[in-house]
Order: structure tokens, then sequence, then C-alpha cells
């Protein structure tokens, strides 16, 4: 059987002076004469690629795509179009990534992580809706460092990853404290793997590393605004977050490391930094 958007092996049947046809007198295939090798005779297995051309047959190939049925990848958008945009994924004929398959709206030139599928005219497709492609089967552990594509940013639940484009993971909610893009590349590490295999990601580091890197803004952002901040530890938890992006907590912490090494003073209304 012929697989659309698959490698596989298949027997030459039948050559012509255009090309030769692989698989069986009753389901063939083309594969043109330019990828022909030399001296193939009928009987011969080869591995090709299967994919529709410009008019919509199908077509064998034996070059390899950077994507098969599936996958997920990261491809550049080549053009695009009123239909959408055209993704290089090495292959004569670009892949067609639609309008309604794009989560954020792609330029010529991004690149951006999508998965391979075949649409309901039986043509393949690009989609950037990946969540249902990723894999829970992932080799990491607690605290384990790990990178990740941005494909969903959800208000209620957090930010979602495409954690190596492979597997899923999530930045919760009560751990995002700025705004998020889909595509942008985010480091991490995981604070948690749930009874489902997801991955829980943390883009802080453990408390005792974060608490020196939070002294350190807070220290730099005071030196840079004349030696004081406008509201002490008791602010609330959105003028910190819209100031330094981080939690309360956390701030409360690194003001607390600051105020045990000397370094600054708590007012009734500011905190200025000691002379």
């Amino acid at each position: 059987m012929i697989e659309l958007g698959k490698v596989q092996s298949l027997n030459v049947v039948k050559m012509t002076d255009f090309g030769v046809y692989l698989g069986t007198e009753e389901d063939k295939v083309l594969l043109p004469k330019k990828q022909v090798p030399e001296d193939i005779e009928v009987g011969d297995a080869l591995e090709v690629f299967i994919y529709r051309d410009s008019s919509d047959r199908l077509i064998a190939t034996t070059n390899r795509p950077k994507i098969l049925l599936g996958q997920i990848a990261e491809l550049t958008v080549s053009q695009t179009s009123k239909i959408g945009a055209f993704l290089n994924w090495g292959l004569e004929k670009d892949l067609l990534l639609p309008f309604k398959e794009q989560t954020t709206h792609v330029q010529e030139g991004d690149t951006c992580l999508v998965a391979l599928y075949i649409d309901k005219s039986n043509r393949l497709a690009a989609t950037m809706r990946v969540y249902d492609y990723l894999s829970c089967d992932s080799p990491y552990v607690k605290d384990s460092a790990v990178e990740g594509t941005v494909i969903e940013v959800n208000p209620d639940f957090g930010v979602y990853l495409a954690i190596d484009n492979k597997y899923f993971g999530m930045v919760p909610k009560n751990e995002v404290y700025r705004t998020f893009h889909i595509g942008e590349k985010v480091y991490g590490r995981v604070s948690k793997v749930r009874e489902d295999k997801k991955l829980s990601v943390s883009l802080k580091q453990k408390a005792y590393i974060q608490m020196d890197e939070d002294s350190k803004i807070i220290y730099d952002t005071m030196q840079q605004n004349g030696g004081s901040l406008p509201f002490t530890d008791k602010a609330s938890p959105e003028v910190i977050k819209e100031y330094f992006k981080m939690s309360k907590n956390a701030f409360k912490r690194a003001v607390g490391r600051l105020l045990k090494e000397g370094k600054i003073e708590i007012k009734e209304a500011c905190i200025v930094l000691k002379k």
C-alpha cells in the first residue's frame, strides 16, 4: 500500500521514458526520470517519500523531506499568499501552512514549529497546532535543564511549550510574569514530572540562586533610578510584577537579602541605597 507522507520501500514494476513506476500493478506511483538511479531494473526496491505534485497527483521522490507525517519540525516560510504560507521542507514543491492552521501571523523568512498532517482533501499540509503531536515520554526528571518553544499562551493555565520540539511542557500560570510570544525559545528547569508524564517547567532557578539574581536586578535598577525605588516591600503584587516581572514573594526575599547585606534601607514609602 502506498502511504502519503511517509518514507517506504517500493519495488519497480514498470519502466518508461519519463521515469519508473513503483509499487504494484494495481497500486503504483511515478518516480520521475531525473531521480531514477542508474542501472535500475524491474523488481529492484527503492526507498522513497510519497507526496503530491503541482497537479495534485501522488508522486515519489528519493529526496528526504525535513518532516514526515505526524512529526514536528521547524521550517522556514519561503513565501506567503492569500491562502496561507508556504514552507521550505526540502522538496521541489513547498508545503502549505493554511491560515486556519496558523496560531500567529507568519511572514517570509520566519521560522515556525509545525506538524505534518493530511487535510480533508487528502493533501499534505502543515499546522502550528502541534499540541496533540507532542510526546509525554521524555527522558527528563525534576531539576533537568530544558529548552522549549512556546506553542500557546493560555491566560487561565499558563504557557504551553514543546520541549526539544518534541515533548509536552508547561509553565504554570503562577510562574508567568512577563509576556510570551508563539515561537519564542525559553530556557528553564523541570519543576515537576506530572503523573501523566507531562513536564511542569519553571523559568526560575532554585530559590537560593534565584534570590541572588533577583537581588542584583533590584540593586541595579535602584542605581539606574538615582538610588531609590518609589515603593517598599509592602507594594501590591501588580506593582512589583509590572516593575520587575517577579512575584511579590520573590521580591521580598531579594529585598531581605539586600537588607541583610547592608546595601539598602527601607523607609516609610520607598527603598533607598545605603551610602
